[in-house]
């Protein structure tokens, strides 16, 4: 049985941190998000280890069990992309602050908190806000399998019309 879409989730990737050198004094950094089937991927950013790309990518979620993965390359041309490390999140507690359906809230109430442990890949406690009418969360996520590197997100979610409700 197929699951019908829940909603769009905007994973907003807002920038790097401290990523690995991978070429001779920097990197081509570039983000893969992957869900289930969907992979997207942001632009290469030329020679930073910094890089900032507040870029969105959206995902269609119709099971908010599944991890979200992200792995950061660094782009090259003659020879495969390195790999910068990766990570994994879990949208549960953000689906679950979602059905909550808050409306009329000031902007900025925190709605949950998600503090790091061993079983996530949060660099430092992530904040589920309101904002604007919008569920969002913050993450701020380390980087595994490599020598150093954050990466830092913002989630929103996109209800659907006639799409199954959370």
């Amino acid at each position: 049985m197929v699951e019908k879409l829940l909603g769009l989730l905007k994973v907003k990737v807002v920038r790097g941190i401290n990523l690995a050198v991978r070429d001779l004094k920097s990197s081509d950094p570039y983000v893969i998000l992957k869900m289930g089937k969907q992979k997207l991927k942001t632009r290469v950013i030329k020679r930073n280890i910094n890089p900032v790309w507040n870029e969105e990518l959206t995902l269609s979620v119709e099971d908010p069990s599944l991890p979200i993965k992200l792995e950061v390359f660094d782009k090259d041309t003659f020879t495969p992309d390195d790999s910068m490390g990766n990570a994994e999140f879990d949208i549960r507690p953000f689906v679950e602050a979602i059905k909550m359906h808050l409306e009329g809230l000031p902007n900025g109430v925190i709605i949950k908190k998600v503090t790091p442990s061993r079983q996530n890949c949060l660099a430092e406690e992530s904040f589920i806000y309101w904002s604007e009418g919008n569920v969002v969360q913050d993450l701020a996520l380390r980087l595994r399998n490599v020598e150093s590197g954050e990466v830092e997100l913002q989630l929103r979610w996109v209800s659907i019309p006639g799409a199954k409700s959370l």
